[in-house]
């Protein structure tokens, strides 16, 4: 059972797969990233989901010039050596966040120092904005984390670099990474449109938001707003209700994280049932939890993580695992 959907204009399965795991903390080397990609590409997943801000700070601050485009240069690199057809995979990436390492709480006045350029980028290639409060995301414990930086002029420049990091002249599909309490949303969703009209992105998506920014980017982006991708698991079910609002809207779900988390800690009780269907069926509990959220909405798309080829085989093996009435019962509604 090949469960298969349409999103931004390509007819793919509704199992991609997430590089983030493959980019920052953790990553493997290089050649078994590259050979992880073209092991979920050979399995048949026709969707790859990267970001701006996949690289690995070196040292404090926001990043380190010679990592900067990791995740995305490693997904052109994996494409250009897979011998399969190019043109059948969507790669979307996002826009708008930065790496972090030990960040204070405020970033500093930009320098004069010839280390600081006119566009207001430290000697790091990353923008920092003077005196402004951040938004800081980072696991409990972890000296890595992520920060907004979603003005419309960075969120414009990023999306043109990333299409020379995936080497393409257009993007298949663009995310906002995330709202920034420092930038109005309907600002964040201008830059979306305006990358739109100018041809830099056939179609846009949006990140972690709730229903309300679903209908602001929707009134200002229009029909080139096609996806809204949000955290979805066992361990975190949507409060807001995001999914039933895409499914009122005829949007995309796609879902990040959809094991329960790559570096947060998650209620690991949550998965109990799924491991008593994966005990009864003989395989991965993870493998019965992706076919479970495959049917939660018809236009769901869940996007795992993995870090070598076993990983992402065993994850595109749930498009192949049909859920019994009895075993859904035993599941989250």
């Amino acid at each position: 059972m090949m469960m298969d959907g349409e999103l931004a204009g390509f007819a793919i399965p509704r199992l991609g797969m997430g590089t983030m795991a493959l980019a920052i903390e953790g990553r493997p080397d290089r050649d078994t990233a590259i050979r992880t990609i073209h092991a979920g590409l050979d399995a048949g997943v026709r969707y790859l989901d990267t970001a701006w801000s996949y690289y690995l700070p070196s040292e404090p601050g926001t990043g380190t010039a010679k990592d900067l485009g990791y995740g995305e240069k490693l997904v052109r690199d994996a494409l250009i050596s897979w011998n399969g057809p190019r043109d059948e995979v969507l790669v979307a990436t996002k826009t708008g966040y930065r790496r972090t390492m030990e960040v204070p709480a405020f970033v500093a006045p930009v320098s004069d120092s010839p280390e600081s350029d006119t566009q207001g980028r430290d000697s790091e290639g990353c923008s920092r904005r003077p005196g402004e409060e951040r938004q800081h995301l980072q696991a409990a414990g972890s000296q890595y984390g992520w920060m907004a930086d979603s003005r419309p002029e960075t969120m414009i420049r990023d999306a043109k670099e990333s299409a020379l990091h995936l080497g393409v002249d257009t993007l298949d599909l663009l995310y906002s990474h995330g709202p920034d309490p420092a930038v109005p949303y309907e600002d964040q969703c201008g830059a979306l449109k305006q990358l739109l009209d100018e041809g830099v992105i056939k179609y846009a998506g949006i990140s972690r938001v709730n229903n309300e920014q679903i209908d602001l980017a929707r009134g200002i982006i229009g029909s080139g707003l096609v996806a809204v991708q949000n955290q979805f698991s066992p361990s975190h079910p949507d409060p807001e209700h995001t999914m039933e609002h895409c499914a009122e809207l005829g949007l995309a779900f796609v879902c990040w994280s959809p094991l329960g988390g790559f570096l947060d800690t998650f209620d690991q009780s949550a998965y109990d049932p799924f491991r008593t269907v994966a005990a009864q069926r003989g395989c991965s509990y993870q493998r019965v939890v992706l076919a479970w959220e495959l049917t939660r909405y018809e236009r769901l798309f869940t996007i795992p993580s993995a870090r070598n080829p076993q990983e992402i085989n065993d994850s595109f093996a749930a498009t192949q695992l049909q859920l019994t009435q009895e075993e859904l019962a035993m599941l989250p509604c």
